[in-house]
């Protein structure tokens, strides 16, 4: 029998909760590993996305938002007054990269540091008031349940 893999639909999203726990008996095969990178729920509606970009500064990193995806750019601009000799073994990747991520709905972008050769991307849920769900009071007896008022017996003629 064959299996299918669908861990990258679900390896690059962020608030698709319900859907982790659905594809998560699913192994996985890795899509791209560069560079690396991990998602962590920090609180309830609290998440992280901690990027590896050793080697980069935060000039050489764009983030953006577009349409509910998060685009991660990196590139490193050729510096070479800064080197003083030629490199034997170059094992510190600098190469180009964008990673992006599908962002569920209500699911914001509150900040970005970078520390210690890690990109730190902090995003919060929050779902409007208006979806959010309410209990209705239910009402007994005939009180209620009055004629229909008119509000302009006016006709037509």
């Amino acid at each position: 029998m064959r299996t299918f893999d669908l861990s990258p639909l679900y390896r690059s999203t962020v608030g698709f909760d319900r859907l982790f726990s659905l594809l998560d008996q699913v192994g996985g095969v890795d899509a791209g590993t560069y560079p690396p990178y991990n998602i962590e729920r920090t609180g309830e509606n609290a998440y992280r996305i901690t990027v590896a970009v050793a080697g980069f500064t935060d000039q050489d990193l764009s983030i953006d938002v577009k349409e509910g995806t998060l685009s991660i750019r990196g590139e490193r601009k050729a510096d070479e007054t800064g080197k003083s000799g030629e490199v034997l073994y170059q094992g510190i990747a600098a190469r180009a990269f964008e990673r992006r991520f599908q962002l569920a709905d209500h699911v914001e972008v509150r900040g970005a540091s970078l520390a210690n050769g890690l990109l730190h991307v902090d995003l919060v849920r929050e779902v409007p008031e208006k979806l959010k769900p309410r209990s209705i009071a239910i009402t007994s007896g005939t009180a209620s349940q009055a004629a229909p008022k008119v509000i302009d017996a006016k006709v037509a003629a």
